[in-house]
């Protein structure tokens, strides 16, 4: 082989070693840049308040981690989701998505941005919490008994925190399961569906916990029951669906970190541990368990498998519902 030749290919060889080597060094170092945290919803609502808990709980504990909370709300939490699935794959993107925008949309809009099953890359689940069916202090409605009493003899009115969210829906599919008839009322937003159950406009709402505990505890509304398999501890006096002559009904809303597909899965690895060590500090799982929710955590995998079987149900009871939008 000619020397010049030969001198050539070893000064070729090293250059790509080198080359490979910081790159090897520079995933290795993940995360040496901040991450975007888009939230699909305003701020100061429940999925950014819990977004933002995490990620300080993550920088607290180890400074190499520096998360930039980006919200990006519209359309049913579809605009900022569809932000996350077309940003770069290289694992400084992250979104946190939900059963509304992950598992309930899908069925419900009559075109999508995203294809919710193929456009993700699972990260982590971060927590569920149910529903709490509530009315009004003065309501003669004092169990599930009486609930299917009143449908039976009148169209009950059920507000909504907006047509499409796990309240409505959830909603829905409790009223066929009792065999009655209820007339949605979407609001937008809890507050303003609180404020009419409070007023007399509505007669029964399937609320988050952290809109209603306080009213509750007040005595200004009646929580009847609540959607977990078990009790919540900030409502322990309050029965379960299941136990309340509902076997085996269960609906909560939960949260999920992903990425866009195609991320690479050293990143996601190591969000998925942060944040992981993060949900199971005493701190956050009672911070959760004060306002009605519970800490999930678990791997990719887990959380991938989770996502489809929720795809599935909610897709049913959405089509079942029959509620469509454009």
């Amino acid at each position: 082989m000619n020397i010049s030749k030969f001198a050539t290919a070893r000064v070729a060889l090293s250059v790509a070693l080198v080359v490979c080597s910081v790159a090897t060094a520079a995933q290795s170092a993940y995360p040496n840049q901040p991450i975007k945290l888009v939230v699909p919803f305003p701020p100061a609502g429940g999925t950014d308040v819990l977004t933002r808990l995490v990620a300080n709980e993550v920088t607290l504990k180890d400074s190499k981690w520096n998360f930039i909370v980006d919200n990006k709300p519209g359309a049913g939490g579809n605009i900022g989701m569809d932000a996350v699935a077309k940003s770069k794959k290289d694992g400084y993107t992250v979104g946190t998505g939900q059963t509304a925008n992950l598992a309930i949309n899908p069925t419900l809009y009559t075109k999508m941005p995203f294809d919710a099953s193929k456009d993700f890359a699972p990260v982590v689940l971060l927590a569920s919490q149910p529903l709490v069916l509530v009315v009004r202090a003065d309501s003669p409605i004092k169990n599930l008994e009486d609930l299917k009493t009143q449908g039976q003899s009148r169209q009950l009115t059920m507000a909504s925190a907006g047509t499409g969210t796990v309240g409505h829906v959830g909603g829905e599919m409790f009223a066929r399961r009792a065999g009655i008839k209820v007339m949605h009322v979407p609001y937008k937003g809890a507050g303003p569906a609180t404020t009419d159950l409070l007023g007399g406009q509505t007669d029964i709402y399937f609320a988050t916990p952290p809109s209603i505990v306080s009213m509750v505890k007040a005595g200004k509304l009646r929580a009847v029951a609540v959607t977990s398999l078990k009790r919540i501890e900030v409502l322990p006096d309050v029965p379960t669906v299941a136990e309340s002559g509902y076997q085996g009904f269960v609906v909560e809303d939960w949260k999920a970190l992903v990425a866009p597909a195609g991320t690479p899965p050293e990143a996601i690895t190591k969000v998925n541990e942060a944040v992981n060590a993060a949900l199971k500090r005493p701190e956050i799982m009672a911070r959760l368990r004060d306002e009605g929710s519970v800490a999930r955590g678990g791997s990719p995998a887990e959380l991938g498998a989770f996502m489809k079987s929720e795809q599935t149900r909610w897709g049913t009871a959405v089509r079942e519902s029959g509620a469509k939008l454009d």
